[in-house]
Formats: C-alpha cells, sequence, structure tokens
C-alpha cells in the first residue's frame, strides 16, 4: 500500500486538494471582473434589487442569493457571481461525500470531482451565476438523499434533506420536478427485484411532495397575482402550447442539440459517460454485470438510481429534440449522475477503452490519463478565455467584453444632452436592457420596448409613461433594430455606431441611438406572446 499513488492513500486529502484549488481559482477569475455579465446574469441582478415571490422565467432563489451577496460585495461582478461560485464548491464537497461515503466509492468519487472540474459544463457554472447553479446543488443533495432514505429507512435526516432540496430547488428552477420522476423510475427499479421497501416509498414520496408544496407556494402565489404568465411561459418554452402550429416530428434541431451536448461534456468524457451509464442500465435491468456475475443488492441499488437519473431526462430531451428547439442546459441535471457514471466508467475501465492507448517515446499513455490531460488543458482555457489569440468570431468572450466601455460612453452621451438628470434608458430586448441597467451610470431603472417580441420580466413592471418630456438612449445590435415607431414616441432622434473596447481588444459594437422630448407613448405591439 506504501508504494500505491497518494490518491490512493490519501483520497480525502487528494479531494480536499482539488475543491480547494478548483475554488481559489473561480475566486480569483470572478474577482479579477476578467469578464463582464452575461445578459442572464445582468437579469438576475436586476430581479434582485426588486425581491418578488417569483419572476416570470423562473422561480425567486437565485435573485434572494444574488441580493444576499451583492449586500456583502456590492454591486459588482463578484457580488452578482459569488454564489456561483460558492455553489461549485458545495457541488463538489456534496459529490465527493455522496459517492464516497453514501455509495462508498472513494476512489469513483475522486475520479467524479476530475472529471467534473474538466468539462465546461460544470466549469461555466462555477463561474457564472444561471439558475443551474443553485439547482445544481439541490439536485445532488436530493439524488444521494434518495439513496440514503432506502438504505436508512429508520432515519429521518435523509426525508429532511429530500424534503429541503426539493422546496430549493424548485425556488431555483422547475426542472427540479424531475426529481418526482426519477424517484419513480428508481422506486419501480427496486420493485422489479423485489428490493423495494413500502415505508421508504411512502416516506420519500411523501417528502418530496412536501417539498414540492412549500416551493411551489410563492411561485403559485404570484402567478395568480400576474395572470398565470409564469406557467405559460414555460409550457410555450416547451412546445406544449406553441403559439404558432408545429410538425409533431422534425429532424433539423436534433444535429444542434446533439451536438451541443458533447460539447458541454466534451467528446471524451461523453464517451465514458455513455458506457457507464449503459452499463448501469443493463445492471439495473438484468440485476447482474454484462460479464454474468451477480452484483449485490448494493450495487444493483446504485445502478437503478444512477440509470434512472440519467436516462429518463437524457432521452426526454434527446426524444423531444425532434419536435421543438431544446437548449443545451435543459438536460444539465441529468449530467449529475452522467459524471458519477463516467467517473464509474473511467475508474473501471471498459475492456475497449483500457485497450484504447497511445504510444509514446518510453512506454504507454492510458487512454484516460490523456482524458485527464486533455480535460486539464480546457479547465486552463476555460479560466484564460480573455487572454486566448483567439479569432473576434469564435471568442465567446468577445460577447462578454466590452460593457463597461459601453456604459462610460452613455455617460459621455448623457452629459451632452440639456438636462442630463432627466434621461432614461431602453432597449427591445430583455438581456441588453439587463444589461444597461447594471452598466449604464448610475445603474438605473431601465425599460424594455415592445415593438414585437417575446413577453419578458420588464412588460409586468412599470414604463416610463412618467417620463414624458425626458430625453432617451437606445442600445441595438443592429442598424435594423433602429425602428420607424420612435417617430411616435419622441420628437426626434440621431444614433451612432460604437465600437467597444475592454483591456486594449475589441468587445461588441452597439448602435446607440439619442432621442429627444418623450411624448409618453410606450409601444406594447405584442402582448401576450409567450
Amino acid at each position: 500500500m506504501q508504494n500505491a499513488p497518494f490518491w490512493q492513500r490519501r483520497p480525502v486529502l487528494a479531494a480536499a486538494a482539488i475543491i480547494a484549488i478548483t475554488t481559489a481559482v473561480r475566486l480569483w477569475f470572478v474577482a479579477s471582473s476578467q469578464l463582464d455579465l452575461v445578459q442572464d446574469e445582468a437579469q438576475y441582478w436586476d430581479w434582485a434589487r426588486r425581491l418578488q415571490l417569483s419572476y416570470y422565467s423562473k422561480g425567486p432563489l437565485i435573485a434572494w442569493v444574488i441580493h444576499l451577496w451583492t449586500a456583502v460585495f456590492g454591486d459588482t461582478e463578484l457580488g452578482v457571481r459569488f454564489g456561483a461560485v460558492l455553489h461549485s464548491f458545495l457541488a463538489q464537497i456534496i459529490l465527493y461525500f455522496g459517492v464516497a461515503r453514501v455509495f462508498r466509492k472513494p476512489s469513483v468519487a475522486l475520479w467524479t470531482l476530475v472529471i467534473a472540474n474538466t468539462t465546461p459544463l460544470f466549469l461555466v457554472s462555477g463561474i457564472l451565476m444561471t439558475t443551474d447553479s443553485p439547482l445544481l446543488v439541490c439536485w445532488a443533495t436530493a439524488l444521494f438523499a434518495l439513496y440514503a432514505a432506502g438504505e436508512r429507512e429508520d432515519s429521518l435526516w435523509p426525508y429532511l434533506l429530500l424534503a429541503g432540496s426539493m422546496a430549493l430547488g424548485i425556488l431555483a428552477k422547475y426542472m427540479m420536478l424531475a426529481m418526482i420522476g426519477v424517484a419513480v423510475l428508481y422506486m419501480l427499479g427496486l420493485y422489479r427485484h423485489r428490493m423495494l421497501s413500502r415505508r421508504f416509498a411512502v416516506r420519500a414520496l411523501l417528502a418530496m411532495a412536501a417539498g414540492t408544496a412549500i416551493g411551489f407556494a410563492p411561485i403559485l402565489l404570484w402567478n395568480m397575482q400576474n395572470d398565470w404568465v409564469g406557467f405559460k411561459h414555460v409550457t410555450t418554452l416547451a412546445g406544449l402550447t406553441p403559439s404558432k402550429p408545429k410538425p409533431l416530428i422534425r429532424f433539423d434541431r436534433f444535429p444542434e442539440y446533439f451536438g451541443a451536448q458533447i460539447g458541454l461534456i466534451t467528446p471524451w468524457w461523453f464517451a465514458f459517460m455513455l458506457a457507464g451509464a449503459w452499463r448501469a442500465l443493463m445492471l439495473g435491468w438484468k440485476g447482474a454485470s454484462q460479464e454474468g456475475v451477480r452484483e449485490d443488492r448494493t450495487h444493483v441499488r446504485q445502478a437503478m438510481l444512477l440509470a434512472a437519473a440519467f436516462w429518463m431526462l437524457w432521452g426526454f430531451f434527446i426524444i423531444w429534440s425532434f419536435h421543438t428547439r431544446i437548449y443545451p442546459n435543459w438536460s444539465a441535471m441529468s449530467y449529475v449522475a452522467g459524471i458519477i457514471l463516467a467517473a464509474t466508467a473511467a475508474e473501471r475501465g471498459s475492456l475497449m477503452l483500457r485497450r484504447a492507448a497511445v504510444s509514446a517515446r518510453k512506454g504507454r499513455i492510458s487512454f484516460r490519463r490523456i482524458c485527464i490531460i486533455l480535460g486539464c488543458v480546457i479547465f486552463v482555457a476555460v479560466h484564460s478565455l480573455p487572454y486566448l489569440p483567439l479569432p473576434e468570431k469564435i471568442n465567446p468572450a468577445v460577447r462578454l467584453m466590452g460593457w463597461h466601455d459601453l456604459g462610460n460612453k452613455l455617460d459621455v452621451l448623457r452629459k451632452g444632452l440639456p438636462d442630463p438628470d432627466k434621461v432614461f434608458y431602453f432597449a427591445s430586448s430583455y438581456d441588453l436592457t439587463a444589461s444597461l441597467a447594471f452598466y449604464a451610470p448610475g445603474k438605473p431603472i431601465t425599460y424594455c420596448a415592445d415593438f414585437g417580441r417575446r413577453m419578458s420580466q420588464y412588460d409586468i413592471w412599470p414604463g416610463p409613461q412618467d417620463k414624458k418630456g425626458w430625453d432617451a438612449l437606445y442600445i441595438c445590435k443592429r442598424r435594423q433594430e433602429i425602428v420607424p415607431q420612435f417617430a411616435d414616441m419622441f420628437e426626434d432622434y440621431s444614433f451612432i455606431e460604437y465600437q467597444t473596447n475592454h483591456d486594449g481588444r475589441k468587445g461588441r459594437s452597439f448602435f446607440i441611438v439619442t432621442l429627444r422630448n418623450f411624448k409618453g407613448v410606450w409601444p406594447r405591439e405584442s402582448f401576450g406572446a409567450f
């Protein structure tokens, strides 16, 4: 044992080192403000300064979290994103503890941390404050709590964790409801192998029902007060109540969606994931390994849970992508189980992957080691994105640079108007409106004009009708968005195209429209489109 590698002799210390180092890198990256806020982050921050029971497209948890940390760090990128760093820290602890202690597989737990920290999906969720960030913590907690409840029927804490994570998860994102489906499939698998305890099933379902009721209460109340717009938005987005008739089956969406899934995980870990997921499915179905050796009940239970948690969500969205557009991150929670399954496959190694190797000058480099090296390259690349010498068209960081510079330009234009204190800002899309709110001078209340678009949270809040006689600054990305309706809204307007900069590099370019003497007319052309 003395000749064994450090991570085999001291897995807890190895895990602590991975968690500490990756968290420190994320904290440095966020605190250094290398990238401006993603528009969705700016929107959630705008929600956070107007706290409500729920919001148009999401539950209230993300706004509550951002409100907490901006109270500590101020209205800065660090204040908005600190929750993401904290959630990734907690998620790693939960994943390691869950696999190492609850599943009793410390070696697989280390692989889980390695894979999680070398996949773009997890890396991005650790630095950008999106709704998937708190949801990840709740989903992973619920998954392990569900398993622990079945193993320790008389213990109360797994059921309390299950109920609590359901409540918080639903407040974060409605996707948490899918955990109920995971639990039902898991219980059906246990029942098939005569391993289901009625006591466990009843208690677990009651705990999940209680958590769901608690989490849904404020969301339901808010929707009742706002004509159910949140539920209408979600069903429309999912293709259940389309605004226009859609064909039942179409094939043009699937390649884009499937390719995005491979990109989120990386091709090599995706291969391990599918190998592990298929083996878990077969083991959960047959109760024996592919080699025909009878597995113990613990391995079967774990395989059934992970197979249910991966295949239900991942398979559903693969199938549904043949009907409507599916956003790449919708299947994100399936990868909590998916990463554990990939770690299981990497630790165990299938015969095919074990034989796959490339020659080096001395000896052979295993396929798994190559995957780790490639993953580390991705980790470094993601946290060095603003400095990579990539062409502007293919560098995703360009979309997140230049907002500070734009804010300074807006301040110059505002001060050049007759009454700088009577100037408001607006755009025609929620994302630009939110970014304006964060980066415009003084972080003002901004407005979203409806010239023909889907509804947003800004349509629920008051418009600028009380600012009759004020001047305004309007921001858009394309010349075509400078619309003729301005003539009905203002007495006069002019525009410029502005190229932003970020630390000496080109950022995004915008059109800035200066509008004079608001007439009090505010457009609502597509009200009711969700």
